[in-house]
């Protein structure tokens, strides 16, 4: 068996094991921190594609389903003490919620229209988790959000450390992997293609454009919502700071470095992007314009993203690459 054929069988896998001893490493726990959100911004930039890159329908706003998801999950862990699961999946629910209602009368807007609406609809989630104190506490933020617990019955584990709570990022991640592999390559993710790629073409085809626009939006805000959950389990504390308009920039960022549609490009644009910041961290005021040349040179040097990159790559230790130019 050629190295091509053996790196072919085995690379999800051996990925996935990196993966999982990464924090047996000895990587201090600020890297595992900085890992975790790039994990959970990961789950959120796939949920962003899902929407823009899978079916075409730009959102500049895609943060405030994440700040829904974050702020459901703390109210219930903090003032009800639901645990961590069901808080996470309401997190995800009511943000899906939203997100058929945003998408119900965004089906008639296409283009800058729907995007100016999708902001409008994040500034305006901004302004209710400012305001309403009576449920956010307002600029003051909601604290004290524990650590999550799984009681096993004889026992309990307490993921309370970033290397225990890593491995609930990466589960979620993981997960989200598999969604969008199986929504991609179904029924349902080939009308979400023929959507993008020519909505008139798609309706002549017979396929129902509002059912699948709808439920582009309802599965992207559901699993928005779920990595906002994670995020205010990560941090322990949120606040409406940390769900501005330009949070959805980052994660639009983060869509566009990766590679609009693609799954690996998604997940490497978020990590990317996370730790770049961090890694320049020692620059002082400098690291803004380090991080805007950094992003500059990725879109020179890759134009597909991340993503393009990673499929080159790919394709080349499979030795695709070998056998089209002997093709050709």
């Amino acid at each position: 068996m050629t190295f091509g054929k053996i790196y072919e069988k085995t690379r999800i896998w051996i990925l996935l094991l990196i993966a999982v001893i990464l924090p047996l490493t000895g990587i201090s726990n600020y890297w595992l921190h900085v890992l975790n959100i790039g994990g959970i911004f990961a789950i959120c930039t796939l949920s962003l594609n899902l929407l823009t890159g899978c079916t075409g329908l730009f959102s500049v706003g895609h943060i405030a389903f994440y700040g829904i998801g974050s702020y459901t999950a703390a109210v219930l862990a903090t003032r009800f003490g639901v645990p961590f699961l069901p808080a996470v999946l309401c997190g995800g629910l009511l943000a899906m919620v939203f997100g058929v209602v945003l998408g119900m009368p965004a089906l008639r807007l296409k283009g800058l229209y729907l995007a100016i609406s999708t902001l409008a609809f994040g500034e305006i989630a901004y302004r209710v988790f400012l305001n309403w104190e009576d449920v956010t506490n307002g600029s003051r933020g909601i604290l004290g959000i524990k650590a999550p617990v799984l009681n096993l019955g004889f026992t309990e584990i307490n993921f309370k450390t970033y290397d225990t709570y890593y491995y609930i990022v990466l589960i979620f991640l993981v997960l989200m992997i598999i969604f969008m592999r199986n929504i991609i390559y179904s029924r349902t993710g080939r009308a979400l293609l023929s959507i993008r790629e020519s909505e008139i073409a798609a309706q002549a085809l017979g396929v129902n454009t509002v059912r699948y626009k709808i439920i582009a939006f309802a599965a992207s805000a559901f699993f928005a919502g779920v990595a906002g959950a994670l995020y205010a389990y990560e941090v322990h504390f949120i606040s409406p700071e940390s769900f501005v308009s330009t949070e959805s920039t980052t994660v639009l960022a983060m869509m566009v470095v990766g590679g609009i549609g693609s799954i690996p490009g998604s997940i490497a644009g978020a990590f990317a992007l996370t730790m770049i910041p961090e890694l320049l961290r020692s620059a002082g005021d400098v690291r803004l314009v380090l991080y805007g040349a950094a992003i500059v040179v990725i879109i020179i040097f890759a134009p597909k993203g991340l993503g393009g990159a990673i499929e080159w790559l790919d394709n080349l230790l499979m030795g695709k690459h070998k056998k089209k130019v002997e093709e050709d």
